[in-house]
């Protein structure tokens, strides 16, 4: 037994002294270096199986989304910049509407009794002695006051013949109490003419119709509120019932 081992350590003691050294110092180093290999192997798992876990864990859950509000029109003009290059475009103006020319006025018809100089005459031809005056008082030379005038006192001879002013009919013949005999005659178109101080028996009827320059009578002495005036005819005129000047109708000489 001890020879053999003697024989054996010998026989080590040659290898280890020989190249068995270098075989043995390359295993060592393998092993280290496989050892190595794998610890850093199996670390590298590891860190990346953490690594994995703890993203896992960090990675927030889901939450519902949340909408911004869209901007404000304000918001989005006040935002808004104008670009250097941008091209003021100036619109044309409307155009005006085209003028309409105005109707010309159509002219109504007259009536048939026309109101002017053209359509009345003197009753009589003499000068007045006695103007138109609702508005003034003027002196009654008879009455011996002072008073208005409705007519106009034409100087005319006694038994002058009085004629109608203008075509139209008799609506009335009457003695007043102080213009004496008179005569009425409606003109149309709300116009009368009134003939006084003729004489008792004048030459036409109520209802009768006549004409321009036809005789209704004759200057008379009847009207006792103008006795002391030269003989004359008394000429007034109306409109709708109001009194009027005969002066507006009759033509000018």
């Amino acid at each position: 037994m001890d020879e053999n081992n003697k024989n054996s350590g010998g026989k080590l003691e040659k290898f280890f002294n020989g190249k068995g050294f270098y075989i043995v110092l390359f295993l060592c180093a393998a092993v280290i270096g496989v050892s190595a290999w794998s610890l850093l192997s199996g670390r590298g798992t590891v860190e990346k199986e953490d690594t994995g876990d703890i993203s896992l864990a960090a990675t927030p859950r889901p939450t519902a989304a949340v909408s911004t509000p869209a901007p404000t029109p304000e918001s989005a003009e006040t935002d808004w910049e104008v670009p250097e290059d941008a091209v003021e475009v100036i619109a044309d103006p409307e155009p005006e509407p085209p003028e309409v020319a105005a109707a010309e006025p159509v002219e109504q018809e007259q009536p048939q009794s026309v109101t002017g100089p053209a359509a009345y005459a003197w009753p009589v031809n003499g000068a007045v002695d006695a103007e138109y005056a609702v508005e003034t008082l003027v002196y009654d030379r008879t009455m011996g006051d002072w008073r208005t005038h409705d007519g106009l006192d034409i100087l005319a001879p006694l038994g002058e013949p009085v004629k109608a002013a203008a075509s139209g009919t008799v609506t009335e013949v009457y003695s007043d109490p102080l213009y004496g005999t008179t005569v009425v005659i409606d003109h149309g178109a709300g116009i009368t003419s009134v003939y006084s101080n003729l004489a008792e028996l004048p030459t036409v009827n109520a209802g009768d119709s006549v004409s321009m320059g036809d005789t209704i009578g004759s200057v008379g002495t009847t009207a006792i509120c103008e006795t002391n005036s030269p003989y004359h005819l008394h000429f007034s005129m109306s409109m709708d019932g109001v009194s009027v000047d005969p002066m507006v109708y009759l033509p000018t000489r």
